[in-house]
C-alpha cells in the first residue's frame, strides 16, 4: 500500500516467558514470531519495515535472515510509548500512515491489517486500533468508551479500576496512525503510571482530548490477535499452529498415519504420496520429495529428501540431501552437508559425517564415513571406519568407484582408495591403495597350543 510503513515493537524482554532470550526469538512450529508477524506486515506491501529491537538485538537481527527491514535499537525497555518513541526521527518527514504491531502475536494474518488500513483511511481517522471481546481479559487494556460509543482511552490492566476491568473489550495491540498527529502526540507522552512506563495506549487519550477521531475495529476472532507471554500459550500456539499444518498436508495429498503424533515446521514442504508414520518430526527448511515413506521416530532438519526414499526408524538426518530411491537406518545418523546419491543404502547404527556418496553405494550397518568422497558403486562392510581426525586436522578419505571395504576395516586419513580396489577384512590401511588391487594389512597369527590348560593348572596353583 502506498503511503504505509510498519513499524513492529519487538524489544521487549519476555520476562513471563522465564526466558533470558527476547520474546520475539521464541519460536511457534520452527518459526521466530518475529517472522510470523513480519510476513503479515510484508503481504501488505508497506513502503518499508521498521522494526524496534532491544533484547538480543543481534540475534533479533538474524532472525529474519536478511530480510528486508530498518532496525532501531531501544536501549532501555521503558514500555512501549518509549519504544514508539525510539523510531520517531524515522518517521519524521514521512507522509501517510504508520502500521504499529505488537511483536508478540504471530497468529495475525495479512487479510486483518489489511482491513485495518482500509477502515482507517476510509474514515479519515487520526488513530484506528483493532479491539476485541475476550471474557478472560486479564493482562490486556481495556476500551473506554463514552456515552455516545466513541473510543475515548485504554486504560492498562494494573492502572484500571475494578469497573474498569469489568470491561470485556481489550486492546491487543494492532494500530494504524497517521504519521503526523502520532508524533505530536508522542512528544506528550509521560510515565505517570503504576509502572513507571511510557504506554502506547496514551495515545489515544492525547488525540481524543485534543479533538482528534480515534476509530476501532473490533475482530471477532480474540485468538487472532492474543499475545503470547507464557510458555503455556506458547505451546498452546504451537499444537494449534501445528494441527494446521498437518491439516493443509493431508489436505495436498499426504498421509499422516496419526496426525496429532506428527511434527511438520511451518517452513517444511511435503510433497504428494508422502507417508509420515506417527512421532515423525520434521524441521526448518526440510523438503521432502514426493512417495517417501517417513517411518516412526525419525527426525529431519534443514535436508532435502529426494523422491520415493524410505527413512526407517530411529534416523537423525540434519543439513543432509538423499537422492531418489534411497533407504536410510533404521538408526541412522547424517549431519553437517552430507550428500548421498540415488539408490544408496544406507543400514543401521550407520553414521555419515560431512561426506558425499556416490549413486548406489551401500553402508549396511555399524560403520562411520566422515570427511570423505565415496563413489558409486561402493560396498562399505560392517565396522568400517574412516579416521578422518589426527589430533589437530580433519583429513579426507576418498574411495573411488565400484571400491569394496571388508569388514573391520579402518582407513587412516588422508587415504585414497582406488577404483574397483578391495580392502581386505580387517585391516588398517594407512598408505593408498591402487585400481584394482588388495589393500591387506594384518599381524602375523599365532595359536598357542595348550595354553588354556596351563593357564588353569596355574590358577588352580595360586
Amino acid at each position: 500500500m502506498k503511503d504505509l510503513y510498519a513499524l513492529i515493537l519487538a524489544a521487549g524482554k519476555g520476562t513471563r516467558m522465564v526466558s533470558n532470550r527476547a520474546k520475539v526469538l521464541h519460536k511457534v512450529c520452527g518459526v521466530p514470531m518475529l517472522r510470523m508477524i513480519y510476513n503479515a506486515a510484508l503481504g501488505i506491501e508497506p513502503d518499508e519495515i521498521m522494526i524496534v529491537i532491544g533484547q538480543d538485538a543481534d540475534q533479533v537481527r538474524a532472525a529474519l535472515g536478511g530480510l528486508p527491514a530498518r532496525f532501531v535499537l531501544q536501549r532501555e525497555q521503558l514500555g512501549t510509548g518509549h519504544a514508539a518513541m525510539t523510531a520517531r526521527e524515522l518517521l519524521r518527514g514521512k507522509k501517510g500512515d504508520v502500521l504499529v504491531l505488537s511483536g508478540d502475536a504471530p497468529r495475525i494474518r495479512t487479510a486483518t491489517l489489511r482491513n485495518l488500513v482500509e477502515r482507517h483511511r476510509n474514515c479519515g481517522a487520526a488513530t484506528t486500533l483493532l479491539t476485541a471481546h475476550s471474557q478472560q481479559p486479564f493482562g490486556y487494556g481495556r476500551i473506554l468508551r463514552s456515552g455516545d460509543g466513541r473510543i475515548e482511552a485504554i486504560v492498562e490492566e494494573r492502572d484500571a479500576t475494578p469497573e474498569q476491568r469489568a470491561v470485556t473489550e481489550i486492546n491487543p495491540g494492532f494500530y494504524c496512525f497517521q504519521i503526523g498527529p502520532l508524533i505530536e502526540s508522542l512528544d506528550r507522552l509521560t510515565d505517570d503510571n503504576v509502572q513507571k512506563e511510557y504506554y502506547l495506549t496514551d495515545i489515544v487519550r492525547i488525540q481524543h482530548s485534543n479533538g482528534l477521531r480515534v476509530e476501532g475495529l473490533l475482530h471477532g476472532d480474540f485468538e487472532e490477535l492474543r499475545g503470547i507471554n507464557t510458555r503455556r500459550e506458547l505451546a498452546e500456539l504451537s499444537l494449534t499452529v501445528g494441527k494446521e499444518k498437518n491439516q493443509e498436508l493431508m489436505a495436498s495429498g499426504v498421509t499422516l498415519i496419526d496426525p496429532d503424533r506428527t511434527y511438520v515446521d511451518q517452513d517444511v514442504v511435503v510433497e504428494k504420496d508422502v507417508t509420515l508414520y506417527p512421532v515423525v518430526t520434521l524441521e526448518g527448511k526440510t523438503r521432502i520429495g514426493e512417495g517417501c515413506i517417513i517411518r516412526s521416530g525419525a527426525r529431519i532438519a534443514d535436508s532435502v529428501i529426494g523422491p520415493d526414499v524410505q527413512i526407517l526408524e530411529s534416523c537423525l538426518i540434519t543439513d543432509s540431501e538423499v537422492g531418489a530411491g534411497t533407504t536410510i537406518g533404521p538408526c541412522a545418523r547424517l549431519r553437517q552437508h552430507v550428500v548421498v546419491g540415488q539408490r544408496c543404502r544406507i543400514g543401521n547404527f550407520v553414521e555419515i559425517k560431512k561426506s558425499t556418496l556416490g549413486d548406489e553405494t551401500k553402508a549396511a550397518h555399524l560403520a562411520y564415513i566422515g570427511d570423505a568422497v565415496v563413489g558409486s558403486r561402493v560396498n562399505i562392510s560392517a565396522g568400517v571406519v574412516t579416521c578422518n581426525f589426527d589430533g589437530v586436522r580433519k583429513n579426507i578419505t576418498i574411495i573411488e568407484d565400484e571400491a569394496f571395504v571388508g569388514t573391520n576395516s579402518q582407513l587412516v586419513a588422508p587415504v585414497r582408495i582406488g577404483r574397483g580396489a578391495y580392502i581386505a577384512a580387517g585391516s588398517c590401511i594407512t598408505r593408498d591403495v591402487p585400481a584394482g588391487a588388495l589393500g591387506i594389512e594384518r599381524t602375523r597369527q599365532i595359536n598357542k597350543e595348550g595354553w588354556v590348560e596351563r593357564r588353569k593348572r596355574l590358577k588352580e596353583s595360586s
